[in-house]
Protein backbone atom coordinates (compact mmCIF):
# COMPACT_ATOMS: atom_id res chain seq x y z
CA UNK A 1 0.00 0.00 0.00
CA UNK A 2 1.48 3.36 -1.09
CA UNK A 3 0.68 6.08 1.46
CA UNK A 4 2.96 8.72 -0.05
CA UNK A 5 0.05 10.68 -1.61
CA UNK A 6 -1.02 11.63 1.93
CA UNK A 7 2.30 13.19 2.89
CA UNK A 8 2.01 17.00 3.22
CA UNK A 9 2.94 18.69 -0.07
CA UNK A 10 2.47 15.56 -2.20
CA UNK A 11 0.93 16.11 -5.64
CA UNK A 12 0.43 12.39 -6.39
CA UNK A 13 -3.18 11.38 -7.09
CA UNK A 14 -5.21 9.68 -4.38
CA UNK A 15 -7.33 6.67 -5.26
CA UNK A 16 -9.19 6.50 -1.96
CA UNK A 17 -9.52 8.34 1.34
CA UNK A 18 -6.79 8.14 3.99
CA UNK A 19 -9.20 6.32 6.30
CA UNK A 20 -9.76 3.62 3.69
CA UNK A 21 -6.03 3.43 2.92
CA UNK A 22 -5.07 3.00 6.56
CA UNK A 23 -7.73 0.38 7.12
CA UNK A 24 -6.22 -1.60 4.26
CA UNK A 25 -2.53 -0.94 5.01
CA UNK A 26 -2.41 -1.20 8.79
CA UNK A 27 0.85 -0.74 10.67
CA UNK A 28 3.00 -2.54 8.10
CA UNK A 29 3.14 0.28 5.58
CA UNK A 30 3.18 2.96 8.30
CA UNK A 31 6.47 1.49 9.49
CA UNK A 32 8.01 1.99 6.07
CA UNK A 33 7.36 5.71 6.30
CA UNK A 34 9.72 6.09 9.25
CA UNK A 35 12.27 3.49 8.26
CA UNK A 36 14.75 6.20 7.35
CA UNK A 37 13.27 9.15 9.27
CA UNK A 38 12.40 9.43 12.98
CA UNK A 39 8.80 10.48 12.20
CA UNK A 40 6.20 11.15 9.47
CA UNK A 41 2.69 12.62 9.24
CA UNK A 42 -0.15 11.73 6.90
CA UNK A 43 -2.93 14.25 6.23
CA UNK A 44 -6.33 14.01 4.51
CA UNK A 45 -8.67 16.86 5.33
CA UNK A 46 -9.23 16.93 9.08
CA UNK A 47 -7.76 13.40 9.48
CA UNK A 48 -4.07 13.22 10.37
CA UNK A 49 -1.89 10.35 11.43
CA UNK A 50 1.51 10.96 13.01
CA UNK A 51 4.01 8.07 13.18
CA UNK A 52 7.07 8.21 15.45
CA UNK A 53 9.68 5.51 15.96
CA UNK A 54 9.85 5.20 19.74
CA UNK A 55 12.56 2.52 19.73
CA UNK A 56 13.93 -0.02 17.20
CA UNK A 57 10.94 -2.27 17.77
CA UNK A 58 7.99 0.08 18.48
CA UNK A 59 6.06 2.79 16.65
CA UNK A 60 4.00 5.48 18.35
CA UNK A 61 0.92 6.20 16.21
CA UNK A 62 -1.30 9.23 16.97
CA UNK A 63 -4.53 9.54 14.99
CA UNK A 64 -6.42 12.87 15.09
CA UNK A 65 -9.85 13.27 13.47
CA UNK A 66 -11.54 16.50 14.38
CA UNK A 67 -11.81 16.53 18.19
CA UNK A 68 -11.01 12.83 18.43
CA UNK A 69 -7.48 11.72 19.32
CA UNK A 70 -6.17 8.18 19.63
CA UNK A 71 -2.65 7.17 20.70
CA UNK A 72 -1.34 3.63 20.35
CA UNK A 73 1.90 1.66 20.16
CA UNK A 74 2.42 -0.98 17.46
CA UNK A 75 5.35 -3.32 16.71
CA UNK A 76 7.61 -2.39 13.81
CA UNK A 77 7.39 -4.83 10.92
CA UNK A 78 10.51 -5.13 8.82
CA UNK A 79 11.00 -4.03 5.25
CA UNK A 80 10.58 -6.65 2.52
CA UNK A 81 13.88 -8.44 1.84
CA UNK A 82 15.57 -8.16 -1.53
CA UNK A 83 16.71 -11.44 -3.08
CA UNK A 84 20.35 -10.98 -2.06
CA UNK A 85 19.27 -10.06 1.48
CA UNK A 86 16.99 -13.10 1.62
CA UNK A 87 19.76 -15.54 0.70
CA UNK A 88 22.00 -13.96 3.31
CA UNK A 89 19.23 -14.13 5.92
CA UNK A 90 18.59 -17.82 5.22
CA UNK A 91 22.25 -18.55 5.94
CA UNK A 92 21.93 -16.99 9.41
CA UNK A 93 20.39 -19.84 11.48
CA UNK A 94 19.08 -17.67 14.32
CA UNK A 95 17.10 -15.35 12.02
CA UNK A 96 13.40 -16.32 11.57
CA UNK A 97 11.67 -15.22 8.37
CA UNK A 98 8.19 -15.25 6.89
CA UNK A 99 6.62 -14.65 3.52
CA UNK A 100 3.35 -12.79 3.08
CA UNK A 101 1.66 -11.37 0.03
CA UNK A 102 4.55 -12.56 -2.14
CA UNK A 103 7.33 -10.82 -0.17
CA UNK A 104 9.81 -12.05 2.45
CA UNK A 105 10.21 -10.32 5.83
CA UNK A 106 12.41 -10.70 8.90
CA UNK A 107 10.87 -12.20 12.00
CA UNK A 108 7.87 -14.39 12.67
CA UNK A 109 4.40 -13.14 11.69
CA UNK A 110 2.52 -11.55 14.56
CA UNK A 111 -1.20 -10.97 15.10
CA UNK A 112 -0.84 -7.29 14.18
CA UNK A 113 0.28 -8.08 10.62
CA UNK A 114 -2.17 -7.78 7.74
CA UNK A 115 -1.98 -9.94 4.64
CA UNK A 116 -1.74 -13.63 3.91
CA UNK A 117 1.21 -15.49 5.46
CA UNK A 118 2.38 -18.00 2.85
CA UNK A 119 5.43 -19.55 4.48
CA UNK A 120 7.43 -19.39 7.72
CA UNK A 121 11.11 -20.26 8.11
CA UNK A 122 11.83 -20.53 11.84
CA UNK A 123 15.22 -20.06 13.44
CA UNK A 124 17.27 -23.25 13.24
CA UNK A 125 20.33 -22.91 15.47
CA UNK A 126 22.88 -25.73 14.97
CA UNK A 127 22.44 -26.56 18.66
CA UNK A 128 18.92 -27.75 17.88
CA UNK A 129 19.85 -30.07 14.99
CA UNK A 130 20.03 -33.83 15.45
CA UNK A 131 18.79 -35.81 18.44
CA UNK A 132 18.67 -33.88 21.73
CA UNK A 133 19.11 -37.22 23.54
CA UNK A 134 22.54 -37.58 21.92
CA UNK A 135 23.58 -34.11 23.05
CA UNK A 136 22.35 -34.80 26.59
CA UNK A 137 23.98 -38.23 26.83
CA UNK A 138 27.41 -36.93 25.84
CA UNK A 139 27.19 -33.44 27.28
CA UNK A 140 27.81 -31.70 23.96
CA UNK A 141 26.30 -28.60 22.42
CA UNK A 142 25.95 -30.04 18.91
CA UNK A 143 25.25 -33.51 17.51
CA UNK A 144 28.58 -33.73 15.69
CA UNK A 145 31.59 -36.02 16.22
CA UNK A 146 35.16 -35.81 15.00
CA UNK A 147 35.83 -39.50 14.50
CA UNK A 148 38.86 -41.51 15.52
CA UNK A 149 41.62 -41.75 12.92
CA UNK A 150 44.12 -44.48 13.78
CA UNK A 151 47.80 -43.95 14.41
CA UNK A 152 47.15 -40.85 16.48
CA UNK A 153 46.02 -38.85 13.44
CA UNK A 154 43.00 -37.97 15.56
CA UNK A 155 45.49 -36.49 18.00
CA UNK A 156 45.21 -35.35 21.61
CA UNK A 157 45.22 -31.75 20.36
CA UNK A 158 42.28 -32.53 18.06
CA UNK A 159 40.26 -34.15 20.86
CA UNK A 160 41.08 -31.33 23.28
CA UNK A 161 40.07 -28.64 20.77
CA UNK A 162 36.73 -30.33 20.14
CA UNK A 163 36.02 -30.84 23.85
CA UNK A 164 36.78 -27.23 24.71
CA UNK A 165 34.39 -26.07 21.98
CA UNK A 166 31.53 -28.22 23.29
CA UNK A 167 31.87 -30.99 20.70
CA UNK A 168 33.23 -34.51 21.15
CA UNK A 169 36.26 -35.94 19.38
CA UNK A 170 37.71 -39.45 19.57
CA UNK A 171 41.41 -40.15 19.97
CA UNK A 172 42.83 -42.44 17.27
CA UNK A 173 44.62 -45.06 19.36
CA UNK A 174 44.51 -47.84 16.75
CA UNK A 175 47.91 -49.20 15.81
CA UNK A 176 49.79 -47.32 18.53
CA UNK A 177 51.93 -48.68 21.33
CA UNK A 178 50.00 -48.78 24.60
CA UNK A 179 52.53 -46.45 26.22
CA UNK A 180 51.70 -43.80 23.62
CA UNK A 181 48.00 -44.38 24.19
CA UNK A 182 48.39 -44.02 27.94
CA UNK A 183 50.28 -40.75 27.55
CA UNK A 184 47.57 -39.43 25.23
CA UNK A 185 44.78 -40.46 27.61
CA UNK A 186 46.54 -38.72 30.47
CA UNK A 187 47.05 -35.52 28.49
CA UNK A 188 43.46 -35.39 27.22
CA UNK A 189 41.94 -36.11 30.63
CA UNK A 190 44.20 -33.52 32.29
CA UNK A 191 43.34 -30.80 29.76
CA UNK A 192 39.61 -31.47 29.47
CA UNK A 193 38.63 -32.63 32.93
CA UNK A 194 34.94 -33.48 32.69
CA UNK A 195 34.51 -32.04 29.18
CA UNK A 196 33.44 -34.48 26.44
CA UNK A 197 36.08 -36.78 24.96
CA UNK A 198 36.29 -40.28 23.53
CA UNK A 199 38.86 -42.93 22.63
CA UNK A 200 39.04 -45.54 19.91
CA UNK A 201 38.97 -49.31 20.37
CA UNK A 202 40.11 -50.81 17.08
CA UNK A 203 39.26 -54.44 16.39
CA UNK A 204 42.39 -56.59 16.29
CA UNK A 205 41.47 -60.12 15.18
CA UNK A 206 45.08 -61.23 14.89
CA UNK A 207 45.94 -59.99 18.41
CA UNK A 208 42.84 -60.04 20.65
CA UNK A 209 45.12 -59.47 23.64
CA UNK A 210 45.70 -55.93 22.38
CA UNK A 211 41.98 -55.20 22.67
CA UNK A 212 41.96 -56.52 26.24
CA UNK A 213 45.02 -54.50 27.20
CA UNK A 214 43.51 -51.35 25.68
CA UNK A 215 40.30 -51.83 27.66
CA UNK A 216 42.37 -52.39 30.82
CA UNK A 217 44.10 -49.07 30.18
CA UNK A 218 40.83 -47.22 29.56
CA UNK A 219 39.18 -48.57 32.69
CA UNK A 220 42.23 -47.78 34.77
CA UNK A 221 42.11 -44.14 33.65
CA UNK A 222 38.37 -43.68 34.01
CA UNK A 223 37.56 -43.46 30.29
CA UNK A 224 33.81 -43.36 29.84
CA UNK A 225 33.29 -43.33 26.05
CA UNK A 226 34.85 -45.46 23.33
CA UNK A 227 34.38 -45.80 19.60
CA UNK A 228 34.43 -49.47 18.59
CA UNK A 229 35.52 -49.60 14.96
CA UNK A 230 36.44 -52.16 12.27
CA UNK A 231 34.72 -54.94 14.23
CA UNK A 232 33.50 -57.97 12.30
CA UNK A 233 31.84 -59.41 15.39
CA UNK A 234 31.31 -58.53 19.02
CA UNK A 235 34.25 -59.37 21.31
CA UNK A 236 34.52 -59.81 25.10
CA UNK A 237 36.66 -56.68 25.38
CA UNK A 238 33.83 -54.43 24.19
CA UNK A 239 31.29 -56.05 26.51
CA UNK A 240 33.65 -55.80 29.47
CA UNK A 241 34.09 -52.08 28.92
CA UNK A 242 30.35 -51.51 28.59
CA UNK A 243 29.50 -53.40 31.81
CA UNK A 244 32.23 -51.91 33.98
CA UNK A 245 30.66 -50.07 36.93
CA UNK A 246 27.09 -50.85 35.81
CA UNK A 247 24.66 -50.58 38.74
CA UNK A 248 20.99 -50.23 39.55
CA UNK A 249 19.69 -47.15 41.37
CA UNK A 250 16.04 -46.69 42.37
CA UNK A 251 15.00 -49.36 39.92
CA UNK A 252 16.90 -47.74 37.05
CA UNK A 253 19.97 -49.27 35.41
CA UNK A 254 22.94 -46.91 35.37
CA UNK A 255 25.65 -47.79 32.85
CA UNK A 256 28.29 -45.04 32.99
CA UNK A 257 30.36 -46.43 30.11
CA UNK A 258 29.25 -45.58 26.59
CA UNK A 259 30.05 -47.56 23.45
CA UNK A 260 29.70 -45.93 20.06
CA UNK A 261 29.87 -48.63 17.37
CA UNK A 262 31.01 -47.58 13.90
CA UNK A 263 29.89 -50.29 11.47
CA UNK A 264 28.84 -50.69 7.85
CA UNK A 265 26.72 -53.86 7.93
CA UNK A 266 23.49 -54.65 9.75
CA UNK A 267 24.70 -58.13 10.71
CA UNK A 268 27.59 -56.49 12.57
CA UNK A 269 25.36 -53.76 14.02
CA UNK A 270 22.71 -56.08 15.43
CA UNK A 271 24.85 -57.66 18.20
CA UNK A 272 25.73 -54.13 19.33
CA UNK A 273 22.05 -53.18 19.40
CA UNK A 274 21.11 -56.26 21.45
CA UNK A 275 22.09 -57.13 25.01
CA UNK A 276 25.42 -58.93 25.30
CA UNK A 277 25.16 -62.56 24.20
CA UNK A 278 25.05 -65.18 27.00
CA UNK A 279 28.16 -66.85 25.58
CA UNK A 280 30.21 -63.66 25.98
CA UNK A 281 28.84 -63.06 29.47
CA UNK A 282 29.72 -66.63 30.48
CA UNK A 283 33.25 -66.13 29.20
CA UNK A 284 33.66 -62.92 31.20
CA UNK A 285 32.15 -64.54 34.30
CA UNK A 286 34.54 -67.48 34.03
CA UNK A 287 37.47 -65.06 33.97
CA UNK A 288 35.93 -63.09 36.86
CA UNK A 289 35.99 -59.94 34.73
CA UNK A 290 32.34 -59.18 35.57
CA UNK A 291 30.08 -60.12 38.47
CA UNK A 292 26.92 -62.22 38.36
CA UNK A 293 24.86 -59.10 39.12
CA UNK A 294 26.47 -57.23 36.22
CA UNK A 295 25.62 -60.13 33.93
CA UNK A 296 21.98 -59.92 35.06
CA UNK A 297 21.80 -56.18 34.43
CA UNK A 298 23.39 -56.66 31.01
CA UNK A 299 20.20 -58.32 29.80
CA UNK A 300 18.36 -54.96 29.96
CA UNK A 301 20.69 -52.67 27.97
CA UNK A 302 22.17 -52.72 24.47
CA UNK A 303 25.91 -53.11 24.12
CA UNK A 304 25.96 -49.76 22.29
CA UNK A 305 23.50 -46.87 22.60
CA UNK A 306 25.01 -45.12 19.56
CA UNK A 307 25.37 -46.94 16.26
CA UNK A 308 27.11 -45.12 13.41
CA UNK A 309 26.45 -46.54 9.94
CA UNK A 310 29.63 -45.83 7.99
CA UNK A 311 29.16 -45.28 4.27
CA UNK A 312 31.92 -44.84 1.66
CA UNK A 313 34.83 -43.57 3.74
CA UNK A 314 38.56 -43.58 4.30
CA UNK A 315 40.24 -46.66 5.79
CA UNK A 316 38.08 -49.75 6.31
CA UNK A 317 34.92 -49.36 4.23
CA UNK A 318 32.31 -51.35 2.34
CA UNK A 319 31.67 -48.37 0.09
CA UNK A 320 27.90 -48.38 0.63
CA UNK A 321 25.82 -45.20 0.10
CA UNK A 322 24.65 -43.33 3.18
CA UNK A 323 21.15 -42.93 1.72
CA UNK A 324 20.78 -46.71 1.98
CA UNK A 325 22.50 -47.34 5.30
CA UNK A 326 20.72 -44.84 7.55
CA UNK A 327 17.13 -45.93 6.76
CA UNK A 328 18.06 -49.64 6.93
CA UNK A 329 19.84 -49.21 10.26
CA UNK A 330 16.98 -47.15 11.68
CA UNK A 331 14.48 -49.89 10.84
CA UNK A 332 16.76 -52.50 12.40
CA UNK A 333 16.95 -50.33 15.54
CA UNK A 334 13.17 -50.03 15.62
CA UNK A 335 12.73 -53.81 15.46
CA UNK A 336 15.24 -54.43 18.25
CA UNK A 337 13.77 -51.66 20.38
CA UNK A 338 10.27 -53.13 19.97
CA UNK A 339 11.63 -56.49 21.11
CA UNK A 340 13.48 -55.32 24.21
CA UNK A 341 11.80 -52.04 25.16
CA UNK A 342 15.01 -50.38 26.39
CA UNK A 343 14.60 -47.44 28.73
CA UNK A 344 16.99 -45.55 26.42
CA UNK A 345 16.37 -46.14 22.72
CA UNK A 346 19.62 -46.65 20.77
CA UNK A 347 20.48 -43.79 18.42
CA UNK A 348 21.50 -44.13 14.77
CA UNK A 349 24.04 -41.64 13.47
CA UNK A 350 25.71 -41.20 10.09
CA UNK A 351 29.30 -41.24 8.80
CA UNK A 352 31.03 -41.47 5.46
CA UNK A 353 30.91 -38.86 2.71
CA UNK A 354 29.89 -36.02 5.02
CA UNK A 355 32.05 -33.09 3.99
CA UNK A 356 29.93 -30.10 2.98
CA UNK A 357 26.70 -28.50 4.26
CA UNK A 358 24.51 -30.30 1.70
CA UNK A 359 25.78 -33.77 2.66
CA UNK A 360 25.47 -33.02 6.37
CA UNK A 361 21.93 -31.69 5.90
CA UNK A 362 21.14 -34.79 3.86
CA UNK A 363 22.26 -37.07 6.68
CA UNK A 364 20.03 -35.25 9.16
CA UNK A 365 17.13 -35.34 6.72
CA UNK A 366 17.54 -39.13 6.54
CA UNK A 367 16.94 -39.17 10.29
CA UNK A 368 20.48 -39.41 11.63
CA UNK A 369 20.67 -38.56 15.33
CA UNK A 370 24.18 -37.18 14.86
CA UNK A 371 26.92 -37.00 12.24
CA UNK A 372 30.54 -38.14 12.33
CA UNK A 373 33.30 -36.75 10.11
CA UNK A 374 36.69 -38.29 9.44
CA UNK A 375 38.69 -37.60 6.27
CA UNK A 376 38.20 -33.82 6.42
CA UNK A 377 39.69 -33.64 9.92
CA UNK A 378 42.91 -35.27 8.74
CA UNK A 379 43.64 -32.07 6.85
CA UNK A 380 43.56 -29.70 9.85
CA UNK A 381 46.22 -28.04 11.93
CA UNK A 382 45.48 -30.32 14.90
CA UNK A 383 45.71 -33.60 12.96
CA UNK A 384 48.62 -35.83 13.97
CA UNK A 385 50.13 -36.26 10.52
CA UNK A 386 52.78 -34.52 8.45
CA UNK A 387 52.38 -31.18 6.70
CA UNK A 388 53.22 -32.94 3.44
CA UNK A 389 50.26 -35.29 3.83
CA UNK A 390 47.98 -32.37 4.67
CA UNK A 391 49.09 -30.59 1.51
CA UNK A 392 48.44 -33.75 -0.54
CA UNK A 393 44.97 -34.07 0.97
CA UNK A 394 44.16 -30.42 0.32
CA UNK A 395 44.79 -31.02 -3.39
CA UNK A 396 42.69 -34.20 -3.61
CA UNK A 397 39.60 -34.58 -5.74
CA UNK A 398 36.71 -36.91 -5.01
CA UNK A 399 38.08 -39.53 -7.44
CA UNK A 400 41.66 -39.50 -6.09
CA UNK A 401 41.20 -42.59 -3.92
CA UNK A 402 41.83 -46.33 -4.32
CA UNK A 403 41.53 -49.55 -2.31
CA UNK A 404 44.58 -51.43 -1.06
CA UNK A 405 45.24 -54.30 1.39
CA UNK A 406 44.74 -53.47 5.06
CA UNK A 407 47.81 -53.84 7.29
CA UNK A 408 45.86 -55.21 10.26
CA UNK A 409 43.89 -57.77 8.24
CA UNK A 410 46.35 -58.53 5.45
CA UNK A 411 46.02 -62.31 5.44
CA UNK A 412 42.22 -62.32 5.09
CA UNK A 413 42.26 -59.89 2.18
CA UNK A 414 40.56 -56.94 3.88
CA UNK A 415 41.15 -53.57 2.26
CA UNK A 416 41.35 -49.92 3.17
CA UNK A 417 40.50 -46.88 1.05
CA UNK A 418 43.49 -44.58 0.64
CA UNK A 419 44.62 -41.46 -1.19
CA UNK A 420 45.88 -42.41 -4.65
CA UNK A 421 47.01 -38.99 -5.82
CA UNK A 422 50.76 -38.88 -5.27
CA UNK A 423 51.04 -42.37 -3.76
CA UNK A 424 51.45 -45.91 -5.12
CA UNK A 425 50.51 -47.64 -1.89
CA UNK A 426 47.37 -49.32 -3.25
CA UNK A 427 49.21 -50.87 -6.22
CA UNK A 428 52.32 -51.91 -4.30
CA UNK A 429 50.41 -53.40 -1.38
CA UNK A 430 48.18 -55.33 -3.78
CA UNK A 431 51.25 -56.81 -5.49
CA UNK A 432 52.49 -58.06 -2.11
CA UNK A 433 49.11 -59.60 -1.35
CA UNK A 434 49.04 -61.36 -4.72
CA UNK A 435 52.49 -62.81 -4.05
CA UNK A 436 51.38 -63.94 -0.59
CA UNK A 437 48.38 -65.74 -2.08
CA UNK A 438 50.31 -67.39 -4.90
CA UNK A 439 53.57 -68.42 -3.23
CA UNK A 440 54.21 -70.81 -0.34
CA UNK A 441 57.04 -68.67 1.00
CA UNK A 442 59.69 -66.12 0.06
CA UNK A 443 61.96 -68.76 -1.47
CA UNK A 444 59.10 -69.80 -3.74
CA UNK A 445 58.83 -66.31 -5.26
CA UNK A 446 60.64 -66.08 -8.64
CA UNK A 447 64.05 -64.46 -8.29
CA UNK A 448 63.32 -61.53 -10.60
CA UNK A 449 60.17 -60.75 -8.64
CA UNK A 450 62.00 -61.00 -5.31
CA UNK A 451 64.57 -58.49 -6.54
CA UNK A 452 61.84 -56.14 -7.76
CA UNK A 453 60.02 -56.29 -4.41
CA UNK A 454 63.19 -55.67 -2.43
CA UNK A 455 64.29 -52.74 -4.61
CA UNK A 456 61.01 -50.99 -5.44
CA UNK A 457 58.76 -51.78 -2.47
CA UNK A 458 60.61 -52.93 0.65
CA UNK A 459 63.64 -50.79 -0.07
CA UNK A 460 65.70 -53.39 1.83
CA UNK A 461 66.77 -56.99 1.63
CA UNK A 462 64.01 -59.37 2.73
CA UNK A 463 66.23 -60.91 5.40
CA UNK A 464 66.94 -57.48 6.90
CA UNK A 465 63.19 -56.86 7.10
CA UNK A 466 62.76 -60.22 8.80
CA UNK A 467 65.46 -59.41 11.36
CA UNK A 468 63.51 -56.31 12.45
CA UNK A 469 60.22 -58.18 12.30
CA UNK A 470 61.55 -61.04 14.39
CA UNK A 471 62.76 -58.65 17.11
CA UNK A 472 59.38 -56.91 17.15
CA UNK A 473 57.36 -60.11 17.50
CA UNK A 474 59.74 -61.64 20.01
CA UNK A 475 58.85 -58.81 22.38
CA UNK A 476 55.16 -58.67 21.45
CA UNK A 477 54.19 -62.32 20.97
CA UNK A 478 56.92 -64.93 20.56
CA UNK A 479 54.39 -67.44 19.25
CA UNK A 480 54.28 -65.51 15.98
CA UNK A 481 58.04 -66.00 15.55
CA UNK A 482 57.80 -69.72 16.10
CA UNK A 483 54.89 -69.96 13.68
CA UNK A 484 56.90 -68.05 11.08
CA UNK A 485 59.75 -70.53 11.40
CA UNK A 486 57.31 -73.40 10.90
CA UNK A 487 55.30 -71.74 8.11
CA UNK A 488 57.28 -69.89 5.38
CA UNK A 489 54.13 -68.22 4.05
CA UNK A 490 53.41 -66.74 7.50
CA UNK A 491 56.97 -65.44 7.68
CA UNK A 492 56.45 -63.74 4.34
CA UNK A 493 53.14 -62.28 5.52
CA UNK A 494 54.76 -60.78 8.62
CA UNK A 495 57.47 -59.15 6.51
CA UNK A 496 54.94 -57.77 4.06
CA UNK A 497 52.94 -56.45 6.99
CA UNK A 498 56.10 -54.65 8.11
CA UNK A 499 55.96 -52.68 4.87
CA UNK A 500 52.23 -52.02 5.15
CA UNK A 501 52.64 -50.83 8.73
CA UNK A 502 55.58 -48.58 7.93
CA UNK A 503 53.79 -46.83 5.05
CA UNK A 504 51.38 -45.07 7.41
CA UNK A 505 54.27 -44.16 9.74
CA UNK A 506 56.26 -42.67 6.84
CA UNK A 507 53.19 -40.59 5.97
CA UNK A 508 52.70 -39.35 9.52
CA UNK A 509 56.37 -38.38 9.90
CA UNK A 510 56.63 -36.93 6.38
CA UNK A 511 59.55 -39.11 5.24
CA UNK A 512 60.30 -37.59 1.83
CA UNK A 513 62.27 -40.63 0.65
CA UNK A 514 59.15 -42.83 0.93
CA UNK A 515 56.51 -40.38 -0.35
CA UNK A 516 55.41 -42.76 -3.13
CA UNK A 517 54.64 -45.38 -0.46
CA UNK A 518 52.47 -43.21 1.79
CA UNK A 519 49.37 -44.94 3.12
CA UNK A 520 46.91 -42.11 3.74
CA UNK A 521 43.40 -43.22 4.70
CA UNK A 522 41.01 -41.10 2.70
CA UNK A 523 37.53 -41.24 1.20
CA UNK A 524 35.82 -39.23 -1.58
CA UNK A 525 34.62 -36.82 1.10
CA UNK A 526 38.03 -35.15 1.07
CA UNK A 527 37.52 -34.07 -2.52
CA UNK A 528 33.99 -32.92 -1.74
CA UNK A 529 35.24 -30.72 1.07
CA UNK A 530 38.03 -29.25 -1.07
CA UNK A 531 35.53 -28.40 -3.79
CA UNK A 532 33.22 -26.68 -1.32
CA UNK A 533 36.05 -24.82 0.41
CA UNK A 534 37.57 -23.50 -2.81
CA UNK A 535 37.68 -19.72 -2.77
CA UNK A 536 36.88 -19.50 0.95
CA UNK A 537 38.96 -19.01 4.09
CA UNK A 538 39.10 -22.81 4.42
CA UNK A 539 40.78 -23.42 1.07
CA UNK A 540 44.30 -23.66 2.49
CA UNK A 541 44.91 -26.47 4.98
CA UNK A 542 46.90 -24.07 7.17
CA UNK A 543 43.65 -22.20 7.90
CA UNK A 544 41.67 -25.35 8.71
CA UNK A 545 40.96 -26.25 12.31
CA UNK A 546 38.81 -29.14 13.44
CA UNK A 547 36.43 -26.81 15.30
CA UNK A 548 36.35 -24.33 12.43
CA UNK A 549 35.31 -27.10 10.06
CA UNK A 550 32.68 -28.40 12.48
CA UNK A 551 31.19 -24.93 12.93
CA UNK A 552 31.20 -24.18 9.19
CA UNK A 553 29.53 -27.48 8.31
CA UNK A 554 26.87 -27.24 11.01
CA UNK A 555 25.99 -23.60 10.34
CA UNK A 556 26.05 -24.27 6.60
CA UNK A 557 23.76 -27.28 7.00
CA UNK A 558 21.29 -25.15 8.95
CA UNK A 559 21.30 -22.72 6.03
CA UNK A 560 20.67 -25.55 3.57
CA UNK A 561 17.71 -26.82 5.60
CA UNK A 562 16.27 -23.31 5.97
CA UNK A 563 16.63 -22.71 2.23
CA UNK A 564 14.68 -25.92 1.57
CA UNK A 565 11.97 -24.66 3.93
CA UNK A 566 11.81 -21.41 1.98
CA UNK A 567 11.77 -22.79 -1.55
CA UNK A 568 11.04 -26.51 -1.22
Amino acid sequence: MDLRPYLPGSTEPRSRSLAEALDSAGAADLALLVADEPEATLVDGDLSVSVVRKDPHTLGVTTTWGAQRLEQSVPVPSRPLLKADLLRALSEPSRPLHRRDGRWYDGLPGPHLRGTVERVVPALPPESMGDPAFRAAHGVKRAYIAGAMAGGIASPDLVIAMGRAGYIGFYGSGGLDLKQVEQAVGKIKHELGDAPCGFNLLHNPSEPSVEDATVDLYLRHGVRTISASAFMGLTPAVVRFRLANITEENGQIVAPNNVLAKVSRTEVAEPFLRPAAPKLLAELLAKKQITARQAQLAAHIPVAEDITPEADSGGHTDGRPLSVLVPVFRRLRDRVQAEFGYAVEPRIGAAGGIADPESLAGALTLGAAYVLTGSVNQCTREAGTSDLVKEMLAQAGYADVANGPAPDMFEIGAKVQVLSRGSLYAQRAQLLYDVYRECAGWDAVPKTQREKIEKQILGRRFEDVWADTERYWTERDAREVQRAKDEPRHKMALCFRWYLGMTSRWARTGDLTRKRDYQVWCGPAMGLFNDWARGTALESWESRTVVGIADALMVGAAGVLRTRMAFG
